[in-house]
């Protein structure tokens, strides 16, 4: 090796060395309030619970359960908690931001359009919309992290005589519709015992259409809800529909007359739809039917899938009843232009899908409208088409109008999702979430709420961003930098309409792997019913770049005051063993 050479290594040596976590000076100066002789006794620990945690309810007992949880560590003093034993139980599991012992909370009594639904879509992709393979593995694991609503499309295999699931008109893999149906069956309360919805996008033949309702009876028997043959004038509860499955989808259409032939790739005799022909326009007759195109809008949904079009009666008569006879949940949008889709019916309740650009040029036009349907119909809104990376929307917007059903691409990792997982870890992540009162209000008469509304602020948020740690010990020592600790800083903004929406970001910690912050933002919240903490920590570099190194979202509403450890999760939503936050929220 020459001199030169050496001398380059020689500058790089890395500098590794762990220093312990240090109690910042506010945490110091709390303990010195509520200690004695250097040791917090019992009743100081459920003084320091009242009045600082915020937890009204303390009890000497309760208290005395933190303690005796301390127990096994080798700081533990039996008259009381030395610093470090109080700081250990700061930066416990025990003390998370969100309440594990609060769990179902809400009222779950209201019917199933009163609340938020935790929705996926094309939920049996495994990566892109073009050519991933089709699964039952997404399906199972959205299941097991709490999503309640499933959407499968269904065409005829290749032999026309069975049916599969896939992507249609791309290079997708299927699936056999049983595989997906069976996993559902097996999972779908795994993680919550409220009902779970499988919303269908159906290219099938009234034979096969009857197959699939043989298929759902066989496979989920009584757990199976129907509604018999009268409309609903009001969705059933949540609670009502405990451990139900609930199919959700168009009635039955009839293809074109037999002696009208359609070529095209999924066309069989007789086969069309307004999808087929948008399809056609699409692509050129020079272009090969399969072949696929970056630049071609190929979601299904958005190349003119009328997925809701309301079904010509005279065509109807002889669709698969015992199909048609499955479905609860009706989805419609009627003749017309969006104003005709969103007229209520007091007579029935129903189901309106509309893409993010139909939902955006929506608001603009007729906001009003979107909320008054949400009241009483369901709403779901799905990812436009050129989404084609499985990339997904900003969920808030939905939301905010009252769309229950604002499906995401679960394998789309990034910011919209981590969105959609903080929303949903609010009622103990059951998968429904009420909704705020003033997005029910049910008289057509009534102001109905405006995101836009200039309203007065309700609530400020404080936050404290004392220090993180964790990073050593699930990552590699060279993860984030070859020859020196990372240089941390933390994103900590408010998600919500656009008056709370704001963004404000730490210091950044230049060569620590405990970075020490000890920084106060506050944020005046005038929807916090609608309002989402969203927390990331980054790495800086001297490229102007940096690199995620984790993040969380949390439900405003069921923040917990006081000084609490806030784990932080990776980019597809897992949760590290060790990295977390130590932070302090108030209510002022």
């Amino acid at each position: 090796m020459s001199k030169q050479s050496y001398r380059v290594c020689f500058c790089f040596r890395r500098r590794f060395r762990l220093a312990a976590a240090e109690a910042p000076a506010d945490i110091k100066a709390i303990f010195e309030m509520y200690s004695e002789n250097g040791l917090m006794r019992v009743d100081q620990l459920r003084r320091f619970l009242v009045e600082v945690q915020g937890e009204e309810n303390a009890t000497v007992e309760s208290a005395q359960g933190i303690m005796d949880g301390l127990k096994h560590l080798h700081i533990f003093q039996r008259r009381g908690l030395n610093l470090e034993a109080f700081f250990k139980y700061l930066l416990g599991d025990v003390n998370q931001p969100l309440d594990p012992k609060l769990g179902i909370h809400h009222d779950m009594t209201a019917p199933v359009s009163h609340y938020f639904i935790y929705t996926s879509h094309n939920t049996y992709l495994t990566g892109n919309q073009l050519s991933s393979d089709s699964s039952d593995i997404p399906i199972i694991r959205a299941l097991q992290g709490g999503v309640r609503v499933i959407e499968l499309d269904l065409w005829p295999n290749s032999a026309k005589d069975n049916v599969d699931v896939l992507h249609g008109r791309t290079l997708t893999a299927p699936v056999e519709l049983i595989k997906c149906l069976r996993s559902i069956k097996k999972h779908a309360f795994s993680a919550s015992v409220y009902p779970v919805v499988i919303t269908l996008e159906d290219h099938l033949t009234a034979n096969l259409q009857a197959l699939v309702a043989e298929m759902i009876v066989r496979t989920f028997g009584a757990m199976l809800y129907t509604s018999g043959p009268k409309l609903l004038n009001e969705f059933p509860s949540p609670e009502s529909l405990k451990r139900r499955i609930i199919i959700s989808t168009k009635p039955p259409k009839e293809y074109l007359e037999p002696n009208k032939v359609v070529k095209g790739k999924n066309s069989e005799k007789g086969q069309s739809s307004a999808e087929d022909d948008e399809w056609r326009r699409e692509v050129p007759d020079n272009k090969p039917k399969n072949s696929v195109n970056k630049d071609d809008d190929l979601d299904g949904e958005d190349m003119g899938t009328d997925e809701d079009d309301e079904e010509d009666p005279k065509q109807m008569q002889q669709a698969a009843p015992e199909y048609r006879n499955l479905i609860a949940i009706p989805a419609g949008k009627g003749k017309g232009g969006m104003q005709q889709w969103l007229k209520v019916d007091p007579t029935k309740v129903r189901r309106l899908s509309l893409s993010e650009q139909e939902l955006e040029k929506g608001i603009r036009e007729y906001g009003e409208d979107i909320i008054r349907f949400t009241q009483q119909n369901l709403l779901r809104v799905y990812p436009k088409g050129l989404r084609m990376n499985s990339s997904n929307y900003n969920p808030l917007s939905a939301w905010m109008h009252g769309a229950q059903m604002v499906a995401l691409n679960m394998q789309g990792y990034g910011k919209s999702l981590w969105l959609m997982h903080g929303m949903f870890r609010a009622n103990g992540g059951c998968g429904y979430v009420k909704k705020p009162d003033f997005l029910l209000k049910a008289a057509s008469n009534s102001e109905v709420f405006d995101p836009k509304a200039n309203l007065p602020v309700k609530t400020t948020l404080r936050v404290t961003v004392y220090m993180g740690e964790g990073w050593y010990y699930d990552f590699s020592p060279t993860h984030f930098d070859t020859y020196s600790p990372p240089d941390f800083y933390a994103k900590v903004g408010i998600v919500g309409v656009p008056a709370d929406t704001m963004k404000k970001k730490t210091k950044t910690m230049d060569d620590n792997w405990i970075p020490t912050w000890d920084e106060v933002f506050e944020y005046p919240l005038t929807v916090p019913e609608l309002a989402l903490l969203r927390i990331e920590v980054r790495d800086a570099n001297a490229t102007g770049k940096s690199e995620f190194a984790g993040q969380t979202c949390l439900p405003i509403s069921e923040l917990r005051k006081g000084i609490r450890a806030v784990p932080l999760y990776s980019q597809k939503g897992v949760k590290y063993k060790s990295v977390k936050l130590l932070m302090r929220f108030q209510f002022v």
